[in-house]
This record gives C-alpha cells, sequence and structure tokens, in this order.
C-alpha cells in the first residue's frame, strides 16, 4: 500500500474508534477455531505499523504463539455517519477498513505509548470504570501491517477516494 492510502487508513480508522471506541482483532487458536476480541487501544504510527495495549485479552496469549496473524476490524458506527449515508443513498467515505497484521509479542510500553493512551482516555479518568480498566495499562503488543481490504456497500460507493 502506498503513503496515501496508508493516511486514508489511519483517517477511517480514527473515525472508527471515535464513533466505536474499539477496533476489534481476530486470531485463530490451536484448533484454527476464530476469536474476536474488542480492543480500544489500538493506535497507528506513519509507518504501516501500530501497537495496541494488551492488558485483557486471554485469547491472545493462547493463540499468538501458534499462529501471530490477526486481522484488525475498525468500522465508523456514527448514528449521522450512516444516516448521513442513508439518506443520500451514498458514502462519504469507507465505513470501515480490515488490516491483515503480523502481532509480535508481548513488551513494556514506552513513555510515548503511556502518554497516547493517557490522552486518549483523558475525559473518562474521573469515572469508576475508568479507573477500574485503564489504570494499569503497562504492556503492548505491536504489529506491522501486510495488506488490507476495505468495508464497502457496492450499491453506496460512488465516490472516488
Amino acid at each position: 500500500m502506498n503513503n496515501q492510502e496508508w493516511r486514508h487508513i489511519r483517517k477511517v480508522v480514527n473515525d472508527a474508534q471515535k464513533s466505536a471506541l474499539h477496533c476489534s482483532i481476530a486470531t485463530v487458536d490451536a484448533q484454527l477455531q476464530p476469536t474476536t476480541t474488542p480492543i480500544g487501544t489500538v493506535f497507528l504510527r506513519e509507518n504501516q505499523t501500530g501497537f495496541f495495549f494488551d492488558s485483557y485479552a486471554e485469547s491472545f496469549k493462547e493463540n499468538l504463539p501458534q499462529n501471530n496473524k490477526g486481522c484488525i476490524q475498525a468500522v465508523n458506527s456514527s448514528r449521522l455517519f450512516w444516516l448521513k449515508s442513508l439518506v443520500k443513498g451514498e458514502f462519504s467515505d469507507y465505513p470501515g477498513v480490515r488490516l491483515y497484521v503480523e502481532i509480535g509479542q508481548l513488551r513494556p510500553a514506552s513513555h510515548q505509548e503511556l502518554t497516547q493512551i493517557f490522552q486518549r482516555i483523558q475525559s473518562l479518568k474521573w469515572s469508576k470504570g475508568s479507573q477500574l480498566i485503564w489504570s494499569d495499562f503497562t504492556h503492548v503488543r505491536d504489529f506491522t501491517v501486510h495488506s488490507f481490504k476495505w468495508v464497502k456497500y457496492p450499491k453506496m460507493m460512488p465516490f472516488n477516494p
């Protein structure tokens, strides 16, 4: 994928995370059964890589040693985005994207990565739920994006992104 496509992917993933507050990451277990895990802490870098905080997902500990490939799906679930699209009969942008990735080992988060997650959760840090689930982020997994596929509804895709 070229730099323009990657910038567009980053925008679509950002829009999706703003609306849905998470992405889904699919991996497979030793019996080749798929598992989808919602992760609200996916960050994309400029170089077709990214990282996510891995604190609770048991499936990653079980699945990744056998197969480190995964699929990250981000879908814009904004009601306004969908209402405008349905009224017009066309999307103003892709409603989502699937990223086919290779996921790395669990490692301690850097200071910069911790800063990024704290900025993302800043508006909710006062809540009890935030304090319970987001107060002990310490480890991340890097991933490399190898390919992608846009989420499309063919009859509503007349734009040329």
